[in-house]
Parts: structure tokens; sequence; C-alpha cells
């Protein structure tokens, strides 16, 4: 019984020790100025994310996706301006690229709908 105990003891607490452990592979990476970039970009999408839902499917969707865009365009000026391979450089000009357009279209969708805030 007491074997039992201890194991489900063990079970229970894993998730909090992998959390916990999860936390430590990133410490000492908070300070990079690439990391808090990404943290910057991060949080400035998910909050920009949070709309106020119409209840039409195609107008939420592109409401949502318009921040979720500028993200990606946010992380990659981050590896552009701090990243080195060029093979990630190539692709972070690409997202921009794409990112942009896709923003572009996705606000003049709204306005010709008449459902840009």
């Amino acid at each position: 019984m007491r074997l039992a105990t201890f194991a489900l003891a063990a079970l229970i607490a894993l998730p909090a020790a992998a959390q916990d452990h999860s936390a430590m592979d990133h410490a000492g990476h908070g300070d990079s100025p690439s990391t808090a970039g990404y943290q910057q970009a991060m949080e400035r999408m998910h909050e920009d994310m949070m709309i106020d839902y119409s209840g039409d499917a195609d107008v939420d969707f592109m409401r949502g996706m318009i921040p979720h865009h500028q993200g990606a365009i946010d992380m990659a000026r981050v590896a552009l301006e701090h990243g080195k391979d060029p093979e990630v450089r190539k692709l972070a000009e690409e997202v921009i690229k794409a990112q942009e357009a896709e923003i572009e279209m996705m606000q003049q969708w709204l306005e010709q709908h008449d459902k840009a805030e």
C-alpha cells in the first residue's frame, strides 16, 4: 500500500517537475536582446489577437489573422536584427514580404465588406 501511494504521488508530481525543468531550461536566456525582442513581439501579438468577436467567421478570421501576421513580421525583424545565418535571414525577409502583402489583402477585404474597425 505504501509503495502504491508513493508511486501515485510520484506520477502526480511529474507534470510539476517537468514544468520546473522547462523553466530552468529557459533561465539565463532572458537577458539576450533577441529573446527580449521575441518576447515583446509574442506578447503584443497575443494581446492584439484578443479581438471582440462579431460572430461572423470570415470577419473574425481576418481580424484575428492581421495581428497574427504582424507578430510574424515583428519576429522576422528580430531575426534580421540579431541573427547571422543566411538561410534564416532569407526566410525572415520572405516572411516579412509575404505577411505584409497578406495583411494588406485582409485590410482591403475588411474595408470592402464594411467590417474594418
